[in-house]
């Protein structure tokens, strides 16, 4: 893995950043609930000045996504923040799969006749590249969320585009460890922090990271006018989670490989979507362009919803649950929402955790053959 350009490697500046360096300060940032300061030291509200607490989360991120990072109250807050930037008219590209509430919030603003959406699919980089040259926003999501596309991010972050656009990636499942956008030409990089940086299901955060001063600024007159603060515990839960980030990813990532190896061959198991799989679509691209394959697995059931239902009602070890990205393992069924593209009735989405991989692929199989089709 590369270098941090600290000199120190990223796994190195998860553990060390964020910290303050003056003799006798608290070896970890405490939480500071403080709404205002006294005066003088060129901090004196919080929402407008941000704390102690809030810098260290945007240092350690910041650092691991190689830019200058704005903490916000949560992943979509963070999302609002970069579509806040957008003029009236302009012309937003999403991916045909792509987080349900980036979806939303574009179909939202499209109704109020702020700005025109397409969608292109992810795995088309051809169309990609074209939209680079019409779109005032180019939203990328890789790999994508349920169904696990991987973009090449090289070609299109690459791509001459219209003046002014955003290239914007939701680097949340990838994480900063596997993946890079910054560096590979995106305007900015974006982070549910609740995900794998917090790691424990336990905060809700997000961050924006940009090379770009302008816009790193533009980011925090956002927070600033709409109030889209991180709360102050969630700031150090998250720092605190980040410091084992890159123990949890690897132990998760192996795990992921050896269960979807498994469930590829289960005989209830129709497709398997992971981009370590030689079988994924995109696995040439995912071998290029990431470092990691990820701890999200999302496979088709031979029966339909009510099937898929009844498998997440039967796990034990694993949680039935939303969300993804922590130390437990958690699975859920994904039903497509009207108008933002098909998913199978089936498709089961796991998070994998760092549990035993026996003890998961036990409590996987057992809940797959308790529930036939």
């Amino acid at each position: 893995m590369a270098k941090h350009p600290s000199g120190i490697k990223p796994e190195s500046w998860l553990v060390s950043a964020g910290r303050a360096s003056e003799p006798g300060a608290p070896l970890n940032v405490p939480p500071i609930p403080a709404s205002n300061f006294i005066i003088g030291s060129g901090r004196e509200y919080s929402r407008d000045d941000g704390t102690p607490t809030w810098e260290a989360l945007e240092e350690v991120v910041g650092g691991l996504e190689s830019g200058k990072a704005v903490a916000f109250a949560s992943g979509m807050a963070a999302i609002a923040a970069v579509f806040d930037q957008l003029a009236a008219g302009a012309v937003v590209v999403l991916p045909d799969d792509c987080y349900q509430g980036v979806a939303g919030l574009a179909a939202a603003g499209a109704e109020r006749l702020r700005w025109s959406v397409q969608r292109v699919a992810v795995d088309d980089t051809a169309g990609w590249i074209r939209s680079c040259g019409v779109a005032d926003l180019i939203w990328l999501e890789s790999p994508s969320n349920p169904l696990l596309t991987v973009a090449d991010l090289e070609a299109v972050c690459a791509a001459p585009r219209k003046p002014g656009a955003i290239v914007a990636v939701d680097n949340t499942f990838a994480t900063p460890l596997n993946q890079q956008p910054l560096d590979l030409g995106a305007t900015v990089s974006l982070q549910s922090a609740t995900k794998f940086i917090g790691g424990h299901s336990d905060l809700l955060a997000g961050v924006a990271t940009t090379k770009d001063d302008a816009l790193w600024h533009a980011l925090i007159k956002s927070r600033e006018l709409t109030g889209a603060t991180p709360g102050t515990l969630e700031a150090f839960l998250a720092v605190r989670g980040a410091r084992t980030l890159a123990l949890r990813l690897q132990r998760a990532q192996q795990t992921a490989m050896m269960l979807s190896e498994r469930l590829e061959m289960h005989p209830l198991v129709t497709r398997v979507r992971y981009p370590g799989l030689p079988s994924h679509p995109t696995h040439a691209t995912a071998k290029r362009v990431l470092k990691g394959f990820g701890t999200i697995i999302s496979f088709d059931l031979l029966g339909g919803a009510e099937f898929a239902d009844g498998v997440c009602r039967n796990v034990r070890l694993i949680r039935h649950a939303t969300s993804l990205g922590a130390v437990e393992s958690t699975m859920e069924r994904r039903a497509a929402i009207p108008g933002q593209g098909h998913l199978p009735p089936s498709l089961l989405r796991l998070s994998v955790g760092i549990e035993d991989a026996d003890d998961l692929w036990g409590d996987l199989d057992s809940a797959i053959c308790a529930a036939p089709p």
